[in-house]
């Protein structure tokens, strides 16, 4: 039950500060933060979650990440319906809490894109698919612990919100849309950012296995 409550909690501060960032930047017109601003807040707060609670439950607070751990044979298939839900609810939560403080907002970081669906589809894929591959390397087991895995993978979510924010928002993470999405009625394009990251993250562990020793996703990739 911790790594469900840890879980819950982790991806409820990564929506809560991260599209926070981009609730109050819109209700603000981009006054404070702006889009840098919000990038960095992503970063911050995936690599601050990382380490309260990578000991704990992994510190996944993603259903694309989960269910490519249980792909690599890092983590359990039960576990996988159990940790997905916990994240869903820290997410919906977290939007909800956003809709009560700012009431005046259209999106509360919803994502939707800004170029037509395919090529949102496949920048979302490969955003994950880089994200993923970057926490498989660092990760001991299905856990993202250390230093390094929480520099390398806030580090990597920071990147990826600088230079897609614009296009895509840089979801990488279902939970991370499904949650605005419902929160806003915005829920159009919603497929492609569940569908996308799932992919890439399963890809990514395709590649890895393709690279490394063949019993490198039974211990760790």
């Amino acid at each position: 039950m911790k790594r469900y409550i840890s879980e819950s909690i982790g991806t409820f501060a990564l929506i809560f500060c991260g599209t926070g960032a981009m609730t109050v930047n819109e209700v603000t017109n981009g006054a404070d933060l702006t889009h840098i601003g919000v990038a960095i807040t992503w970063g911050l707060i995936v690599m601050a979650m990382i380490y309260a609670f990578g000991e704990i439950s992994g510190a996944h607070f993603n259903p694309a990440v989960t269910i490519a751990f249980a792909y690599a044979k890092k983590f359990s298939w039960k576990e996988v319906p159990k940790y997905i839900i916990a994240q869903l609810l820290g997410a919906l939560l977290a939007s909800i809490m956003l809709w009560i403080l700012f009431p005046t907002s259209e999106f509360y970081g919803a994502t939707l894109p800004s170029v037509v669906p395919w090529r949102a589809f496949i920048l979302e894929l490969l955003l994950t698919f880089f994200l993923m591959l970057t926490i498989i390397n660092v990760s001991s087991g299905s856990k993202e612990v250390g230093v390094m895995a929480g520099i390398a993978i806030g580090g990597v979510v920071l990147l990826e919100a600088m230079f897609a924010g614009p296009i895509t928002k840089a979801s990488m993470n279902p939970a991370r849309s499904i949650a605005p999405a419902l929160i806003s009625g915005h829920l159009e394009h919603l497929w492609l950012y569940i569908l996308a990251p799932i992919t890439g993250a399963l890809l990514a562990v395709v590649s890895c296995k393709l690279v490394k020793d063949d019993n490198c996703c039974d211990e760790k990739c």
